[in-house]
Formats: C-alpha cells, sequence, structure tokens
C-alpha cells in the first residue's frame, strides 16, 4: 500500500501533467504522469471555472450586459483550452451520428472536416451554454462556475477508466488508461468542489451529469466499441451544458 510519502512527490507532477494535457497554460518542466493525472483534471477544471467567474464578474462591474459577459466566458474557455472539448464534441457527432458501420464511425472521427452533425452539435450546446450563463450572470450566481469546471471534468476519468479505447491509437491511447481509483479519486475532488462552491445544487447537477454521460458512454459502446479522446471531450461539454442548465434553471 503507498504511503503518503509515496504520493506526495507525485502531486505536483500529476498536477502539471494535468495542465499540459486539458489547457494551454504554461507550466513548469515536469515528468509526464499520464492517466494518472486524471484525479486532478477536476482540479484544472476548478481552476478553469474560478477564471470564468472572474471574467464574468470584471466583464459586468464594467458595466457590459450578461450577455456580452457570457460571450467572453465562452471564449476564455475556449482559449485556455485551444479548442480540445468542443473539438471533441463536433467529432463525436459527425461520427457516431454520420456512419453506419464502427470503422466508418472511427474514420469519419479522425478526419480534420467538420460535418453537418459535428455543425449542429457545436451550435446547438454552445447556444445552450450560453443562454445558461445569461442567466446565471444575471443572478450573480459566480462562484457556482468553479462547481461546472470540476464537476463537467470528471466524467471524462470516469469514461476512460470504464470503456476500452477503442482506436488503439490517438491521444487518449498514448495517455493511458486511469485505473477506477484514480478516476474516483478525481470523481470524489469534483463532488466536494462543486459542494463548496454550489452548496446542495451540486445534487441536481450530479444527476444531470450522470445522465447524459451515461448515455452518451453508451452510445460510443454501442457505436464503436469504447471511448476516444474526442469521445471525452464531449463528455466535457455535455456535462458542463447539463450543470449549466440546472444552475439557470434554480436561478430563473
Amino acid at each position: 500500500m503507498p504511503t503518503n510519502r509515496d504520493i506526495a512527490p507525485r502531486i505536483l507532477p500529476d498536477l502539471w501533467s494535468a495542465y499540459a494535457l486539458l489547457t494551454r497554460l504554461p507550466v513548469p518542466n515536469h515528468q509526464t504522469s499520464g492517466a494518472a493525472s486524471a484525479w486532478a483534471w477536476p482540479v484544472v477544471g476548478a481552476v478553469l471555472g474560478a477564471l470564468a467567474a472572474l471574467t464574468g464578474g470584471l466583464a459586468l462591474w464594467l458595466g457590459l450586459t450578461p450577455g456580452v459577459a457570457a460571450v467572453l466566458v465562452l471564449v476564455l474557455g475556449a482559449l485556455m483550452t485551444g479548442g480540445l472539448h468542443e473539438d471533441g464534441l463536433s467529432d463525436t457527432a459527425d461520427g457516431l451520428f454520420g456512419g453506419w458501420t464502427r470503422e466508418r464511425r472511427l474514420e469519419i472521427m479522425k478526419d480534420s472536416r467538420v460535418g453537418s452533425y459535428g455543425v449542429l452539435a457545436l451550435v446547438l450546446v454552445t447556444l445552450a451554454r450560453w443562454s445558461a450563463l445569461v442567466t446565471i450572470l444575471a443572478a450573480g450566481n459566480l462562484l457556482a462556475l468553479v462547481a461546472v469546471g470540476a464537476l463537467s471534468r470528471a466524467p471524462m476519468g470516469l469514461v476512460m477508466s470504464a470503456l476500452p479505447n477503442a482506436r488503439g491509437a490517438g491521444l487518449a491511447h498514448a495517455t493511458g488508461r486511469p485505473s477506477a481509483g484514480v478516476a474516483l479519486a478525481g470523481t470524489g475532488l469534483a463532488l466536494v468542489l462543486a459542494l463548496v462552491f454550489a452548496g446542495w445544487a451540486m445534487l441536481p447537477m450530479v444527476l444531470a451529469v450522470a445522465l447524459v454521460t451515461g448515455w452518451l458512454a453508451r452510445s460510443a459502446q454501442a457505436r464503436i466499441g469504447g471511448q476516444t479522446g474526442d469521445i471525452l471531450g464531449a463528455s466535457q461539454q455535455l456535462a458542463e451544458a447539463a450543470c449549466l442548465a440546472v444552475l439557470a434553471a434554480r436561478a430563473g
């Protein structure tokens, strides 16, 4: 059994690996942890959520409307991650719903071009996120965005741990597959962060995330035989939209 002395030296490398994988933020030189850093993905999400809250609050303080502030929050998120999750969402939509065989679906998901399903998914999910953000910002519920950032990253580790890699290549395959313990540790951290920053509103948020993640995981398993990096990115986007929808409904 690992001791605290064994675990402590791995915390910073795991955190830097998580930031390097999920964002474009500069990080110190470190030994890459791969999938072992999955426990830290919700921590990265929480930091991004805090930056989103700061941006939204600053925009409102400057007199901008909640609609414009919500646009700035979405732009910041895309810049911080390089559109990584949005790209996964569009490729997932094109692949899962645009092909008739497993091989063709995987081929479509690997293609850099975006098809009609991908465009529709990006537009509709982004519109849903923006609309919910407008309501949340107007209500002044800024700190809850930290909870959204954390909870929306937890499904990636869970899906990656539960499902085999469908392609046997690509970023997700190279990253490895986190153990159930690592994935559950990340989920536990996400729950704690959500409780701190969203209170008991985290309960319907968790339920909404579980529903969309379960649907996506079952669809991926049935249609391509597992997960890919695109599926993981889509899980984050759908989970974020679900969390924001719950918060907006409670604020309305």
